[in-house]
C-alpha cells in the first residue's frame, strides 16, 4: 500500500481552517502569532524554508496498545527520525472522551513543538488544544478530528465520503442486495465512525440500495472484550441478520473471532475496516470475503510530515499549500485544513498475502 510520488488535491474535513503563527516569541512560553478569525495563520507559508530539526512531536492516540494506533504511531516515529526530530508517545488505555485531556495539559507543560492527536471525542479534547495552540504548539489531528477550530490540519485517511460508501458496496455484495445490516463501531462520540455510519445512513437511503436494513448500531468502545459481546448480541438479536459492519480494527477482529468459532460461520457476512495481518487468518478460514483499510503506518508518517513542515513554517494549514511529504510525496492541503492519504484498499483471499502490516 505504498503512495506515489505524485500530487494528491485533497479534499475538505467538517469546520473553520486552522493554522498558527509561523514565529514563536521569546520568554517562558511559547506565544504564536496572531490569527484571523478564520483561525488560520496571519503569516504565509514559506514553502522553502529549511525544515527544522530537533522538532518534539508527541503523539496521542486514541488509546495505547491499540494494534491499529500501535502501527499509525509508528509510522509518526520513523518519520521523525527521518526528519531528525524527538518523538514522544502519550495516551490513556480506554478510549473514553476525556481520557486525552490530561496528556495534552502535560505536554504543553514539557513544551513540545507539536501534538498529533487521534481525537476520542472532537469537542471534549477542544479547550485544551486551544490553550496549547495559544502557547505556541501545532496540532496536527490524525485519524479521529478533532474539532477543527482546535486544531491546524487533519490527516485523514481517506475521504469521509469514500469510506462510506465502500462499507456500504462492501455490505451489499455480501448480502447480495438485500437484507438486515448491523454496524458494531468504535465509541459513540467517535468523529471518523460517526462521519463513516452518516454515509452509510445516506446511501442506505438511495433507491440502489432500497433492500438493505440497517437494524441496529452498535458499539463496542474499542475494547475487544466488549466488543466481542456486542456481536454476540446482535447475532442473537436478529435472526435474520445478513451482514455486520465493523468500521474499526478492534471491532472487525472481535467480531470475526466469534462469528469464526459459532455456528453463524457461513450464514452471517462481517466486512468494514481493519489490517491485513489482524485478519488474514479470518479471510483463509472463510470467516471474512472481503474488508478494507489504508496503511495506517502512512498516517502516522504523513502526521509527521506535516507536522514538522507546521513547526518549520513550510505550511500554516491554508488551502492550498503545499509540501513534500518523505516517501509518500507531494500533498495538497484541502479546505479547513485537510489533508487526505489516498483511497481504501479492498483486501480478500486473491491479495491479502501481499501486504504486511
Amino acid at each position: 500500500m505504498s503512495r506515489t510520488s505524485t500530487s494528491r488535491v485533497l479534499v475538505a474535513a467538517v469546520t473553520a481552517v486552522l493554522a498558527v503563527g509561523l514565529t514563536a516569541c521569546g520568554g517562558t512560553s511559547k506565544n504564536s502569532g496572531g490569527t484571523t478569525s478564520t483561525g488560520a495563520a496571519s503569516g504565509s507559508a514559506r514553502p522553502d524554508a529549511p525544515l527544522k530539526e530537533g522538532v518534539k512531536m508527541a503523539f496521542l492516540p486514541k488509546q495505547l496498545n491499540n494494534p491499529y494506533s500501535d502501527i499509525e504511531t509508528a509510522g509518526g516515529q520513523a518519520a521523525l527520525e527521518e526528519l531528525k526530530g524527538e518523538y514522544k508517545l502519550v495516551g490513556p488505555n480506554d478510549a473514553s472522551a476525556s481520557s486525552q485531556v490530561s496528556y495534552i495539559n502535560t505536554l504543553v507543560q514539557q513544551r513540545q513543538d507539536v501534538i498529533a492527536i487521534a481525537a476520542n471525542d472532537p469537542n471534549a479534547v477542544c479547550p485544551s488544544l486551544q490553550r496549547a495552540r495559544s502557547e505556541g504548539v501545532k496540532v496536527v489531528g490524525f485519524d479521529s478530528d478533532a474539532a477543527a477550530e482546535c486544531r491546524d490540519v487533519f490527516i485523514n485517511q481517506a475521504t469521509t465520503q469514500g469510506v462510506g460508501d465502500k462499507l456500504v458496496e462492501m455490505a451489499s455484495e455480501l448480502a447480495g442486495g438485500s437484507g438486515e445490516i448491523a454496524i458494531l463501531s468504535a465509541t459513540p462520540n467517535a468523529t471518523n465512525q460517526n462521519a463513516w455510519i452518516d454515509v452509510v445512513k445516506a446511501d442506505l437511503a438511495k433507491p440502489e440500495n432500497a433492500g438493505l436494513e440497517l437494524v441496529k448500531i452498535a458499539y463496542g468502545n474499542d475494547d475487544d472484550l466488549k466488543s466481542f459481546q456486542e456481536t454476540q448480541g446482535l447475532l442473537l438479536s436478529y435472526p435474520n441478520l445478513k451482514v455486520i459492519v465493523s468500521p474499526t480494527t478492534v471491532g472487525i477482529s472481535a467480531a470475526a473471532r466469534y462469528i469464526g468459532s459459532s455456528s453463524f460461520k457461513g450464514k452471517v457476512a462481517l466486512t468494514g475496516l481493519g489490517t491485513p495481518n489482524q485478519m488474514r487468518e479470518f479471510v483463509k478460514n472463510g470467516t471474512v470475503a472481503r474488508f478494507a483499510l489504508w496503511n495506517p503506518a502512512d498516517i502516522g508518517y504523513l502526521a509527521a510530515q506535516a507536522g514538522v513542515a507546521l513547526e518549520s513554517g513550510r505550511i500554516t494549514g491554508a488551502k492550498g499549500e503545499r509540501f513534500t511529504a518523505g516517501k509518500l510525496g507531494e500533498y495538497t492541503v484541502g479546505e479547513r485544513g485537510e489533508i487526505v492519504l489516498g483511497p481504501p484498499t479492498v483486501f480478500d483471499s486473491a491479495n491479502i498475502d501481499r501486504f504486511d502490516f
